[in-house]
């Protein structure tokens, strides 16, 4: 599973795999929460709402978003506040949590850390064989996420193998 932490939409994506070349689409989507209301109502959504995704997929893995530092500090605070809402509730689930930067993910999926959003969201298409990319943007991106650690712990894992026999 992957997660792309958002106060006002928060993406997600499940997959299911069998090394980097299997991967299939399970479920995507996004919490949504409203603007007017205030940030604890909204971080409580985010928190329930990852905590009822845990509990429906059941993922042995979540893949979560670093924090990409904008120029905007308002922005970012209420972002990490998101990512912090869904650390908890992973946590609270006993998932393990993963992290990637936006630049690894962004690599993993296109070969190009300063990669596009269109064209991340190209590759997710590809990957997942799909007819369009999935939407919400913020979906996609969770997606993405997951596919990024999907193909590093393989290559991870062929990596120690290889060190092993040696």
């Amino acid at each position: 599973m992957g997660i792309d932490p958002g106060l006002a939409n928060l993406g997600w994506g499940v997959i299911e795999t069998s090394g980097i070349s299997d991967i299939k689409l399970v479920d995507y989507g996004a919490i949504r929460t409203k603007k007017n209301r205030p940030s604890p109502q909204r971080l409580d959504i985010l928190y329930r709402g990852v905590c009822e995704l845990i509990e429906k997929y059941r993922p042995s893995q979540v893949a979560v978003e670093d924090l990409f530092f904008s120029r905007n500090t308002k922005t970012a605070i209420k972002v990490a506040e998101a990512r912090g809402a869904a650390l908890v509730a992973l946590n609270h689930c006993d998932v393990t949590v993963v992290s990637y930067t936006p630049l690894e993910i962004k690599k993993a999926i296109v070969g190009y850390g300063n990669a596009d959003k269109k064209q991340v969201q190209f590759m997710v298409k590809n990957f997942l064989k799909l007819e369009s990319v999935p939407k919400p943007d913020h979906a996609s991106d969770a997606l993405a996420a997951a596919i990024c650690h999907n193909n590093s712990r393989d290559i991870k894992n062929l990596y120690q193998k290889g060190e092993k026999k040696s």
